[in-house]
């Protein structure tokens, strides 16, 4: 009787999981283009010799085929250097095999438009590679991008350890630099990103923002061959609904796979959520993480599959972070059959993450009245009420972990205790299973795991909270 009531239970919880994932098909663009006549970019000028900007022959080849209804916009074999172009709706930009564009190292060459940046709206640098309000476009073919970052990392890097933190503006700094992204999604709909291999992101790599229907599919990411630069995000999905990312392989010095949804006073004021997520069939080697939702969760991120994953090297696998100063809601996430190997944590959550970056705070010897608009932002204010967030209702299952440090750092708030996270059939070995603080309806169910510590979990000021290995 006992064991037909768990099979019961076991396929009604099936049964609720498939209702609630009924979204997952629906997700991806919807179009893509359809135009077949190709516009070279050297017909416009584009020369290959490594030292031509080609940015205005470029965009006169996009310009072309948008003007025409759409087409194919490529190149010759070679290699192009180009600053921040445009593309434009019903057009496919293709950089075939053999072909390279490589990043102007002149800051003139990427202008600043509207956009948001870690969070927060501002003036800020286009990317490489820019669709801004456009529809059914794409980017494909298996060439090469390379942003040649380095002289975004040198700028922020003089700048943070020479001036801002001794002056203690540690909190601006990385708004301040303006680094170059490589590629930008932003207020666009029904658009595909595949194949091409990103190397050098000056700052994050690829950026969805304020996007729907959004396909990154077999995209390759290096961002350490020519050094370990800061903030090289992978992927960034920021507060955009309907996005599959799948089959890509990323090697960066942040966030792999990174979920956002705006910060702080300024994400609050904007709520706009990340949802509707699917991510499968992915490896991160370097980074930060192999998922992480935040720190942005202003808007809330929710309705997230993560699925047959891999983490190679990676400091977290799956990671979920904000501030007291944030809010925002974490809900509905389901992360399952990982494979983790050499990873500092398998599953860190913390509501008070890098407090040096995360709080902001003016110095003296500032006039409020006469620093930057976005240094304002930054120092508007948030009640307790609206800053504090919650994750909650997170399911964990078939994860298989090697040569991990800790299992899991799990660190909620007295006023927001992290809550519903169910974790079933854990294979994982590490030199400890860590910690659980301020949690609440906390079960692990038919795991395996083993410490070379010997030691259990700590768990303090929690409640409820299961655990049969």
């Amino acid at each position: 009787m006992i064991r037909s009531a768990l099979l019961i239970l076991c396929l009604f919880t099936l049964s609720v999981h498939a209702q609630q994932l009924d979204w997952v098909k629906k997700v991806g663009a919807a179009s893509v283009p359809k135009g077949t006549t190709v516009y070279y970019a050297n017909t416009y000028g584009a020369v290959s010799d490594t030292v031509t900007i080609n940015t205005k022959a470029i965009q006169k080849a996009i310009d072309a085929c948008a003007a025409k209804g759409g087409g194919i916009v490529a190149f010759r074999p070679g290699t192009y250097v180009t600053g921040s172009i445009f593309l434009k709706n019903n057009v496919r930009l293709r950089i075939d095999k053999g072909v390279t564009l490589l990043g102007s190292q002149r800051f003139e060459d990427y202008p600043e438009i509207d956009t948001r940046i870690a969070g927060i709206e501002m003036r800020w640098p286009a990317a490489m590679i820019n669709l801004l309000k456009v529809k059914n476009a794409s980017l494909e073919g298996d060439g090469v991008i390379n942003a040649r970052g380095r002289f975004c990392w040198d700028k922020y890097w003089k700048m943070r350890k020479e001036e801002y933190e001794p002056k203690g503006l540690r909190w601006i700094v990385d708004y301040d630099s303006k680094r170059v992204r490589t590629l930008l999604v932003q207020e666009s709909e029904d658009v595909t990103l595949k194949n091409v291999t990103i190397k050098n992101a000056g700052f994050w790599t690829v950026h969805l923002l304020y996007s729907t229907r959004i396909t990154v599919d077999g995209v390759v990411i290096r961002n350490n061959e020519d050094g370990t630069g800061p903030s090289t995000d992978g992927i960034d999905v920021d507060s955009s609904t309907w996005v599959l990312v799948q089959n890509c392989d990323i090697d960066c010095n942040d966030d792999d796979f990174c979920l956002k949804a705006g910060r702080d006073y300024d994400g609050l004021r904007v709520n706009r959520p990340t949802e509707y997520v699917v991510i499968r069939k992915c490896i991160a080697r370097r980074g930060g993480g192999l998922l992480t939702l935040g720190s942005e969760t202003s808007g809330g991120i929710r309705h997230v599959l993560a699925t047959d994953l891999q983490a190679k090297g990676t400091t977290n696998g799956f990671h979920i972070k904000s501030a007291t100063t944030r809010g925002g809601i974490v809900e509905d996430i389901y992360f399952n059959n990982i494979t983790m190997e050499e990873v500092t944590t398998a599953f860190h959550f913390t509501m008070n993450w890098n407090p040096a970056y995360s709080y902001s705070t003016l110095p003296e010897g500032y006039n409020p009245d006469s620093i930057p608009a976005h240094w304002k932002t930054m120092l508007m204010q948030v009640t307790p009420e609206r800053g504090t967030p919650h994750f909650r209702n997170v399911h964990v299952s078939n994860i298989n972990a090697t040569s991990v440090r800790r299992i899991i750092t799990a660190q909620g708030l007295p006023s927001s205790q992290l809550e519903d996270f169910s974790f079933d059939q854990l294979n994982i070995a590490a030199e400890s299973k860590g910690m659980l603080t301020q949690v609440q309806n906390w079960t692990i169910t038919d795991s395996k795991l083993s410490a070379a510590d010997k030691k259990p979990f700590q768990v303090t000021d929690s409640k409820n909270v299961q655990i049969n290995e």
